[in-house]
């Protein structure tokens, strides 16, 4: 979702007719500790920092980064605007092999920001890669890669959604269920509106159940992925013109997601100025050598005073001091 102060600040800067458009324009990966004072400081709740890294390119489309798939040393980020970015990343930060693209198809043929305003992306066991567009409150499904427009829906319960706060947050389960976070949906106070899809959600035979889900206070979910051990990994986002930006994770069982039940996540960590945080959008989620890894990424709005962060962390069994 687009703040009113990144936008206004957008009607104020130049435009990027001037940047180069080739695919092959590298991206550039400068290392960033998560605590400028203190980069010692690598522990909070239960994450601990691994590395991270301020990305940069010429190319015209980058930025805008709401959705994040890592596998091995692969990066794909999904912008909200359709575009696309793949990438490897060596342990040490090395960049390599870039390649932007768009989406091959959109909830309409008109074209316009309402078209392209995708938010969310999961990926299915045969690479299958569906995606969750606001504005249109609409989810397509893409063959891997992006190549092939295989199933679009606009799902009836989505349908009175809010323009700018629809689905935020997309997660397909082991087993092929789907939960779907509404990002400004509201059913009671600080509850969010959310969706479990038996199935594929493009299928129209696949009616969702609702239910609410209650993030940290002040905060609204942006992205969600499953773990290895079957519970949901919540990203979450704060922004005010005086706090600025602030991140919170949460899990969720999905044992605990039932018809019209309100689900409570347990908040393991907090990311707040002066750590190094922007307006974290996407999450991914990886095994290392019996560790698992949670990956975030920002929405930089594509305006210069927010910036495109891939940070790593490790989540930790328990929480350390």
């Amino acid at each position: 979702m687009k703040k009113a102060l990144a936008a206004l600040l957008f009607c104020l800067l130049p435009g990027s007719a001037g940047f180069p458009q080739a695919s092959d324009v590298p991206v550039i990966a400068t290392p960033v500790p998560i605590d400028p004072d203190d980069p010692a400081h690598r522990v909070f709740g239960r994450l601990r920092y691994v590395a991270g890294w301020h990305l940069t390119s010429r190319q015209g489309n980058f930025g805008g980064y709401s959705a994040l798939r890592v596998d091995g040393d692969e990066v794909l980020a999904l912008a909200d605007t359709g575009d696309h970015m793949r990438f490897r990343l060596s342990p040490s930060g090395e960049v390599s092999g870039t390649r932007f693209g768009r989406l091959t198809a959109l909830p309409s043929d008109r074209g316009d920001r309402g078209d392209r305003d995708s938010e969310s992306m999961t990926i299915g066991p045969e690479g299958d890669i569906w995606v969750g567009f606001e504005y249109r409150n609409a989810i397509l499904r893409y063959g891997p890669d992006f190549k092939e427009l295989r199933g679009m829906a606009f799902p009836p319960a989505m349908r009175n959604w809010s323009r700018n706060s629809g689905p935020e947050a997309m997660v397909r389960l082991d087993g092929g269920r789907f939960v779907v976070f509404a990002e400004g949906q509201a059913i009671a106070p600080h509850v969010h509106l959310a969706l479990m899809f038996p199935s594929d959600p493009t299928n129209p035979k696949n009616v969702p159940f609702r239910f609410g889900y209650r993030p940290p206070l002040g905060y609204v979910p942006t992205d969600a992925q499953q773990l290895p051990d079957g519970r949901i990994v919540v990203l979450h986002r704060h922004f005010s013109l005086f706090d600025g930006f602030w991140t919170a994770i949460s899990i969720v069982d999905p044992a605990d997601i039932k018809p019209d039940a309100t689900v409570t996540g347990e908040l393991i960590a907090e990311l707040k100025p002066p750590l190094n945080v922007d307006n974290m959008e996407g999450i991914s989620v990886t095994r290392e050598g019996g560790r698992t890894m949670l990956w975030i990424i920002s929405d930089d709005n594509q305006v210069p005073i927010e910036r495109t962060l891939l940070l790593k962390f490790e989540l930790m069994d328990s929480p350390r001091q």
